[in-house]
């Protein structure tokens, strides 16, 4: 029963993923928070086993998983996980490290040419039976991410892309995988109760209550490497493009480019993996009367993606087992930036009528 996942970039996300694998391991007795079901189609939570691990820096190359997840830029310590796990391979650099954080990735001094290692991680898959992969590169890694779906294509691997790339979302890339009965689920993903989901549902029901939205702004700040990586503003087109549509997509009139901002505001250090959302709709209602909503949301920024990837990991398992290949609608429920956009409510449907 188990579903063999390989990560792609064992960073803050994923240590935030395993070791709450790990919390709820050790507390049987708990509920596991932030999950659709406890099972879908059978799968729990424990059913996930990670059987292969690349990465590109110096410190986690050739230690196993469960040592790697602690190496450093990483903050996620919220337990010590056993001994064990897959030994985490190197993986091709290309564009999966911006200025601002070459000074807290070191990649290997004499990396393999990228050919070499396409063999390599390719054996790997194939000798562990890796059946899902998920990535977790840094945003702006367009050739990277390029890379690893064109290693999910060869390798038959269902691909779920956790960040603001789009390929899921790309027509050209879709029918790659549609022609070849692969699933894929992407793109960008979203927080269990993150700056996004928030933003969205607020529009949504200003919205649909009649209400007309003139201005709005979403303006997230953090500690941890991924907003330092975001201080590079060419990395960053898709991530707004990503995040600006995931909330216009719920409002039915369109508002000026000048009259709406969502995205990365600024690194501030010592706030380590706390994200601060700040957030303002401002609009008219009857008789032109003004309101305006203001908002602060305060979260653990990697456990608020983790459980999302945990649905999202059992998902392409089941589109696996259905031999449902291409782009896979729960999507539109898991990610900011799918191929189709819908309201939340009817996304969620999609889910519950995937998973029987």
């Amino acid at each position: 029963m188990n579903i063999k996942v390989g990560i792609i970039g064992v960073g803050n996300c994923f240590a935030g993923l395993i070791q709450g694998i790990e919390y709820y391991k050790n507390n049987s007795d708990k509920r596991v928070i932030g999950l659709m079901h406890q099972k879908m189609a059978g799968y729990g939570f424990n059913d996930i086993e990670f059987s292969s691990a690349f990465d590109v820096a110096e410190n986690k190359i050739g230690k196993t998983l469960n040592e790697a997840v602690y190496m450093a830029p990483n903050l996620v310590d919220w337990l010590k996980l056993p001994a064990g796990g897959p030994v985490v391979l190197e993986a091709p650099v290309s564009d999966g490290i911006g200025i601002y954080v070459s000074n807290k990735v070191t990649p290997l001094s004499n990396p393999a040419p990228e050919a070499e290692l396409r063999v390599k991680i390719m054996e790997e898959i194939q000798r562990t039976g890796t059946e899902v992969l998920v990535n977790y590169l840094p945003v702006g890694s367009q050739k990277a991410t390029e890379f690893w779906a064109g290693i999910a294509l060869e390798a038959g691997c269902a691909l779920i892309n956790c960040i603001p790339v789009f390929i899921a979302s790309n027509p050209a890339w879709e029918q790659k995988f549609k022609e070849k009965n692969i699933p894929i689920i992407g793109d960008d993903i979203k927080g269990q109760v993150g700056a996004t989901i928030v933003h969205r549902v607020l529009a949504r029901l200003c919205n649909d209550r009649g209400t007309k939205i003139k201005n709005t702004y979403q303006l997230n700040v953090g500690g941890n490497t991924d907003f330092l990586n975001m201080k590079e503003q060419e990395r960053l087109l898709s991530k707004k493009i990503s995040k600006t549509e995931a909330v216009t997509s719920q409002i039915d009139e369109s508002i000026a480019a000048d009259n709406i901002h969502v995205g990365p505001s600024d690194f501030i250090p010592f706030l380590g993996n706390t994200k601060l959302c700040f957030l303002r709709i401002e609009g008219n209602m009857f008789a032109d009367i003004p309101f305006n909503i203001e908002l602060r949301l305060e979260v653990d920024d990697k456990a608020n993606s983790a459980g999302v990837v945990i649905d999202c990991i059992r998902c392409a398992k089941i589109a696996l087992e259905k031999k449902i290949g291409g782009y896979i609608d729960v999507s539109s429920y898991y990610m900011k930036h799918p191929l189709i956009q819908v309201p939340d409510s009817e996304a969620k449907n999609k889910v519950e009528k995937f998973i029987i």
